[in-house]
């Protein structure tokens, strides 16, 4: 067992988790606000565009398995800087691709070793004290939800000064700049077990269902609200905005989103709910938050005003969601918090694709409020989930605190 009291958990560490992380989970948006551009330079059609889209997310989801459980054996100094570095070479190739399926492929290893922030979260969990965990979750959290915003916000920026391929050529001098920051600032964190079998790690996240009868319960109040109702409003929200009454650019589109911030500047105090032992009533106010915020959100479908505030409140309930789910999930376990993390990103992962699938299907069938319709449903759906998960997370932090 791993011995961390060499370590201290700071909130200057905190900080720097938080960039590097937020850095990383970045590098998977750059492409998004780019591909009509990065189509047009190719010569192809723009419907091809998603597949950049789609390789780069097989390939995170591909490290997100195979590699970030290995957090819980080797040094994650070694393992983090390992992967910065690779990913520094893999954005490189993107800038310097020739064709279109060099990019692909590019972008399909990019997304295999841009998982540090996956290894970096757990990792933060390791270093914090219980009375603290929530606090570091919330502030690393922010840094991930920062870094996804800024990064489709930045690229087309940059890319309308000197082109998309300047975008990656950015995002690699940022990301060699953080790996020797992380070099010279992060300390030697011991190791925290002895690898016998790869196999039998990778094994071991599948069987985590067996091991923590709690775990779906966490599990589907994260996927339901992030997963799903975050990705059918945020998806849909571009089709609506794009249409009358509103007609706007995707500039106008990208500075809407901003208000998804709020969700960044106030989830860096969410996770302190856990800490004081409020976890599981936030949950449920965050939860019934996210539910009222759909269905005004299908009131007022026509104030630009009201859509950006009804978003910001929506992304900080659900970031709250996130948070303290996240912050439970590490408390399952001090051996096994990279293999749960795993878990954890890979159910956001199948829950996204469903919830942006459906946000595309509710469209067509009908429009805005169809999608808000089936976003109240999901979250009247999270609630009762709620419902039936207090008495076990009661006796969960009961436990935690004895």
């Amino acid at each position: 067992m791993e011995n961390n009291d060499s370590v201290k958990m700071t909130t200057f560490l905190a900080v720097l988790f938080a960039i590097c992380s937020g850095l990383a989970i970045g590098n998977l948006y750059w492409a998004q606000p780019l591909l009509v551009a990065i189509m047009e330079g190719f010569g192809l059609p723009a419907a091809n565009g998603g597949l950049l889209v789609t390789a780069t997310q097989i390939g995170y989801a591909s490290g997100i398995l195979l590699i970030v459980p290995l957090g819980d054996y080797v040094r994650r100094k070694r393992l983090i800087t390992i992967v910065m570095g690779l990913t520094v070479l893999t954005l490189i190739s993107c800038a310097l691709s020739p064709s279109f399926m060099i990019l692909l492929l590019s972008l399909f290893c990019m997304g295999i070793v841009t998982i540090s922030g996956q290894v970096i979260l757990p990792l933060a969990g390791d270093l914090s004290s219980p009375e603290e965990r929530g606090r570091i979750v919330g502030i690393v959290s922010s840094g991930i939800t920062t870094g996804i915003l800024f990064s489709r916000f930045a690229s087309g920026i940059l890319a309308g000064l000197w082109g998309w391929r300047s975008v990656y050529v950015i995002a690699a001098i940022l990301n060699l700049i953080m790996v020797l920051v992380i070099i010279y600032v992060l300390p030697e964190i011991p190791q925290k077990n002895k690898l016998k079998s790869y196999n039998g790690l990778i094994a071991s996240v599948f069987t985590s269902f067996k091991r923590y009868n709690v775990l779906p319960k966490i599990l589907l109040h994260s996927g339901l609200i992030f997963g799903l109702a975050f990705n059918m409003f945020w998806t849909s929200l571009t089709f609506l905005l794009s249409g009358d009454p509103f007609n706007y650019d995707t500039f106008q589109i990208g500075l809407v989103s901003l208000a998804g911030l709020t969700a960044a500047v106030f989830g860096v105090g969410l996770g302190k709910l856990q800490d004081k032992g409020l976890s599981v009533p936030a949950l449920g106010i965050f939860v019934l938050t996210s539910a009222i915020s759909m269905v005004l959100g299908l009131i007022f479908k026509e104030s630009i005003i009201a859509i950006i505030i009804i978003a910001g409140v929506f992304s900080i309930a659900v970031q709250g969601v996130s948070v303290l789910a996240q912050a439970r999930l590490f408390n399952l376990s001090n051996e096994e918090r990279s293999r749960l993390n795993t878990v954890f990103v890979v159910s956001n992962f199948i829950f996204g694709a469903i919830g942006s699938a459906l946000a595309s299907l509710l469209w067509s069938l009908g429009s805005w409020e169809y999608v808000m319709a089936g976003s109240t449903a999901i979250s009247v759906i999270a609630l009762m989930v709620w419902l039936w998960s207090r008495q076990s997370f009661n006796e969960m932090d009961e436990k935690s605190v004895v």
